[in-house]
């Protein structure tokens, strides 16, 4: 009875729009109405999920990518990219797709990304001859890619629900981030070439690229440094989160000298509400993953799916199916933090690589971003553009093709997500 009820109320609050994070507070007490003896559970849990030293990691890289972006990194990551891209027909479409990877392991956010990016290439495609609404469906498609190339925020959510290292799960997420990005500056080339959008003006001078090339360098390098301290166990991800603060802070004072002082408390007040919003969200999802544990909910799922004896092939086929709609529906990190107590446990009872699951959400739910109602991305992208979104989504979709595929590829194929932290793991 009391299970009943906490799946109906947790429905029912979904249904009506309620956010996510009160969603699972309020259905939880419903649960615990019913069983007034474990009532001190909610507190108990609720400081289990928010007393956790990985989760300090979280405010510090949304720190880093803040102070990169008002540093001026944006457009120093668009200046290099349009170089390198000169010589290519619709060349500022590449850059689009290439500047939201590096620009993705800056700031570890998809929706950082479109904002960021958004904002300075839509309107210069726009004025370079490109449409308004290829503009904006290709940031939008491209920015899915900056949660899935490390470092990743959603990553360091599901390290705590998996108990797997956030090094190990940074790895996962850089073949298939790659192979997105790479996939989608393919499409934009056929678009191109198809549309006949056009080519960068101007000479291109190898002199002049190594010029680029430093800034180029001095962006990729902070997550970079990220990646590979943290898979070689020389600083622990909240470590390298706090030197990638320091990192932000000498380049934005020091190198660049675009950040000033007066700015660093709008970056701490964004940082304050970015970051709180997803503590509360793992505060009460901690409180509904002991209920799940307690009435062993993950164990008879994995029992009922063994019992129907179907193979492994369809198990796979509806995960990846049941990923799409609950993104289509609900953002990121609470989208993991409903999903992760039930497939953890399922999904390793049936054989399957936790890091491999790990990339399997993000690579899904990354793609629930940029699809109508609640795509995160296609919101931010719209209030840039000022386009209904829809518009934007029809744009969006060849290039979530790409995304669909690359997530077929890492559910089916092991090694796409396995291969790279098997390598330092």
């Amino acid at each position: 009875m009391a299970v009943t009820a906490l799946i109906l109320t947790l429905l029912f609050f979904i249904i009506i729009g309620l956010p996510i994070s009160f969603s699972l507070g309020l259905s939880s007490i419903v649960y615990f109405v019913f069983n007034p003896n474990f009532l001190i559970m909610i507190p108990q849990r609720m400081w289990a999920g928010a007393n956790s030293s990985v989760m300090v990691a979280l405010p510090l890289f949304c720190m880093a990518g803040m102070l990169m972006n008002l540093s001026g990194i944006t457009r120093k990551i668009i200046d290099f990219c349009s170089y390198l891209v000169k010589p290519f027909k619709g060349g500022l479409g590449e850059v689009n797709v290439i500047a939201s990877m590096i620009f993705g392991g800056v700031s570890g956010s998809s929706v950082s990304d479109t904002s960021a990016l958004g904002s300075v290439l839509i309107p210069e495609m726009e004025k370079r001859g490109f449409s308004k609404a290829f503009a904006t469906g290709i940031t939008v498609g491209s920015s899915t890619v900056g949660m899935i190339i490390p470092p990743s925020i959603p990553m360091i959510i599901y390290s705590t629900i998996s108990n797997e290292s956030i090094g190990a799960l940074f790895l996962a997420g850089l073949v298939p981030g790659i192979l997105i990005g790479i996939s989608q500056l393919i499409l934009v080339y056929i678009i191109s070439r198809r549309n006949n959008h056009p080519i960068e003006e101007g000479k291109f001078e190898f002199k002049e690229m190594l010029k680029r090339s430093v800034d180029g360098v001095l962006s990729i390098s902070m997550p970079l440094f990220i990646v590979l301290s943290v898979s070689f166990g020389i600083a622990t991800a909240t470590e390298s989160a706090g030197i990638a603060v320091l990192y932000a802070v000498i380049i934005g004072f020091l190198v660049y000298r675009k950040l000033k002082i007066n700015r660093f408390k709008e970056v701490a007040r964004e940082t304050i509400l970015t970051s709180s919003t997803i503590m509360i969200i793992i505060s009460f999802a901690y409180t509904f993953i002991w209920i799940l544990a307690f009435e062993r909910i993950p164990d008879i799922i994995g029992d009922f799916i063994l019992s129907l004896n179907v193979s492994y092939f369809w198990i796979l086929f509806f995960l990846d199916i049941l990923i799409l709609l609950i993104g289509m529906f609900i953002d990121v990190s609470p989208a993991l933090l409903l999903l992760g107590p039930v497939l953890v446990p399922v999904m390793e009872t049936l054989g399957m690589d936790l890091l491999q699951l790990g990339a399997i959400l993000i690579v899904g739910l990354g793609i629930g971003l940029a699809t109508p109602p609640i795509g995160m991305c296609l919101n931010a992208a719209s209030k840039i553009s000022d386009m209904p979104i829809m518009d934007i989504a029809k744009e969006t979709l060849p290039f979530l093709a790409c995304n669909i595929l690359v997530l077929i590829l890492v559910t089916f194929f092991p090694k796409v997500s396995l291969w790279v932290p098997g390598l330092f793991f």
